[in-house]
């Protein structure tokens, strides 16, 4: 270990792994070795490895297996969201033929990945409006909405790389029942083609981001170790006119996720 190194001495162990695994020294589906060996090859306590050893979970870099010990992780799909590129981007495909739309979609854009690559899931209800849905959607509370869960996966992987719950006015997206069908999914062009059929055109989306930590059935679903937390994007579609056509909440994995944002910034007049 480092005498001089200002960090916590279970960290400086944590980064010291991390190279190995990174580099490639300790590759994918290697067993970690054991607590007891760590402390003996560190000089440091069983209660710093395992401090260190968690730190590397929280990394998303290993995986413990009940009974059987812990394991390097083979890297996980990352998801990359230029949101301010990729609102306009949807906008754009919306006037596109079928045939394009068909192509590709947001969770490609993110990834990299194809069509062939993923997975797709969606779940639909009618439910009514709580006081946060009545207050996001500018509706009364007890108004008719339809809400839709989706999730997209890696045909690689079995963890969705995020997960989406949506809420629109049901007597609004009723005027087209083919909106009301799950089996419709995924929907070429996704949420903006979809509100394009009712005549609807979106001035713009406003996001709002917080992390917090997953709730259980979160942390089962998208596969999340303890500690790490999720990052939750509240995005509300906006039409022409400033009515609130859509409120959806995206949960995505803290460990594998980041959000990129440019802004163009005007020029001083000289």
């Amino acid at each position: 270990m480092h005498g001089r190194d200002w960090r916590p001495r279970y960290l400086q162990l944590a980064e010291e792994l991390r190279v190995k695994i990174m580099g490639g020294e300790m590759a994918p589906g290697t067993l970690m070795p054991s607590e007891t060996e760590l402390a003996e090859s560190s000089g440091l306590s069983r209660t710093s490895v395992r401090n260190a050893i968690r730190q590397l979970r929280e990394w998303g870099l290993v995986r413990a297996e009940q009974g059987r010990g812990t394991y390097v992780r083979a890297p996980r799909q990352r998801v990359r969201r230029r949101n301010t590129e990729r609102y306009q981007w949807e906008k754009d495909r919306v006037l596109l033929d079928e045939a394009e739309r068909l192509k590709t979609g947001a969770t490609e854009h993110d990834t990299g990945l194809t069509v062939d690559d993923l997975k797709f899931h969606a779940e639909y209800s009618r439910v009514n409006a709580d006081a946060e849905m009545s207050a996001a959607l500018h509706v009364e509370p007890g108004t008719p909405l339809l809400r839709r869960v989706y999730w997209t996966s890696s045909r690689h992987e079995n963890a969705p790389l995020t997960v989406s719950y949506s809420y629109l006015p049901y007597d609004l997206v009723a005027a087209n029942p083919d909106l009301l069908d799950e089996a419709k999914e995924p929907w070429p062009g996704g949420t903006q083609h979809q509100l394009y059929t009712l005549g609807i055109e979106l001035d713009r989306i406003d996001d709002e981001i917080r992390a917090r930590p997953p709730s259980p059935d979160e942390a089962e679903l998208l596969d999340i170790d303890p500690g790490v937390s999720v990052l939750t994007v509240r995005k509300t579609s906006v039409d022409t006119s400033g009515r609130v056509v859509e409120v959806a909440d995206v949960v995505m994995p803290g460990d594998r996720t980041e959000l990129v944002y440019s802004h163009k910034l005007q020029r001083w007049k000289t």
